[in-house]
């Protein structure tokens, strides 16, 4: 993947099963879902404390699938976590809901993460699927960051990681960017991806966050090229210098919080986004660009919307 704009060919769209851990009700870490998002009311498996909840959000998915492949979109899937992936994750809870983090794609090398929460750690397993039929027999490299070291049960840092998550990570070129809030990716993740990628001509430049933004795609968004959603108040440093003189829809912190700048580019001439963001809607077509709206409130309650829920394999160059 050369960009985050390009004609998106094969994507994979995650599943909608997530476990949320009885601790989680008053882990500070939490403080990035969005203000009066109902994600936190329940505790356990979804599907069975709301299934209400559970279908309209598997409805959701489904809405976005079909305009993905209305554009000519490939939509592959994870498969659903299984009994034994369930019971080995015990109390820490189990995550098989948003498909942008647990691997990521930077020009021909398909990259496993290394998430920090340990409800999503596992996330990966369910993806090997796609990998064994779509990346094994591909060009281009494999690769997974180390796995990141035992933290004590009450450390709340939950260890040095390395932490690398792929909504943290935003590809411009030969120019990567990697978000690091305290809540996600980490400099030790972001130090990994560097030596990596570096013999391959690749720049890595870290962008600190505000602390209630999880990750990079969370406060900017890159439409096309020289076009940009962006909360600059996330941004601790500001916009990154080689992004200075796009053009920018900008957004408040607060609606950066409620997922507003995680659109998804299906080409540079059309864009993806919730029916509650019409106002940068409006913005984009203004621009010239093509707005499909799909209703993501359920998703976006969980902490993530399009470019969470999505992890491009192919976009044209």
């Amino acid at each position: 993947m050369e960009n985050e704009f390009a004609p998106l060919r094969t994507v994979v769209l995650a599943q909608s099963e997530v476990c949320i851990p009885a601790s989680a009700l008053k882990d500070p870490d939490m403080r990035f879902l969005p203000q009066g998002a109902d994600a936190l009311r329940f505790t356990g498996d979804l599907r069975e404390a709301d299934p209400r909840r559970q279908a309209a959000w598997e409805a959701e998915r489904e809405a976005f699938a079909a305009v993905l492949r209305r554009h000519g979109v490939e939509v592959l899937r994870p498969r659903l976590l299984t009994p034994a992936e369930k019971s080995a994750a015990e109390d820490r809870g189990y995550a098989n809901f948003f498909a942008r983090d647990p691997f990521f794609t930077v020009g021909e090398h398909v990259i496993e993460g290394s998430m920090r929460f340990r409800h999503r750690r596992g996330e990966v397993l369910p993806m090997r699927g796609v990998f064994g039929e779509h990346v094994y027999p591909a060009n281009g490299s494999y690769v997974a960051v180390p796995v990141p070291e035992v933290a004590a049960p009450d450390d709340p840092s939950l260890g040095p990681g390395p932490f690398l998550e792929g909504g943290d990570v935003l590809v411009l070129g030969r120019h990567v960017f990697v978000g690091a809030s305290g809540l996600a990716s980490n400099t030790l993740g972001a130090d990994w991806l560097r030596k990596y990628l570096a013999p391959c001509g690749y720049t890595v430049e870290q962008v600190r966050l505000h602390e209630t933004i999880l990750h990079l795609d969370c406060a900017l968004g890159l439409v096309r090229e020289g076009l940009m959603v962006v909360c600059e108040e996330a941004l601790l440093d500001g916009i990154p210098r080689v992004l200075r003189t796009w053009d920018r829809v900008p957004v408040s912190l607060a609606d950066a919080g409620r997922l507003a700048t995680n659109g998804l580019p299906l080409s540079p001439e059309a864009y993806v986004t919730d029916h509650e963001f019409d106002g940068i809607g409006e913005q984009l077509e203004h621009r010239g660009v093509t707005v499909e709206y799909v209703d993501f409130s359920i998703t976006r309650s969980l902490g993530g919307a399009f470019r969470c829920s999505t992890q491009p394999l192919h976009r044209a160059p």
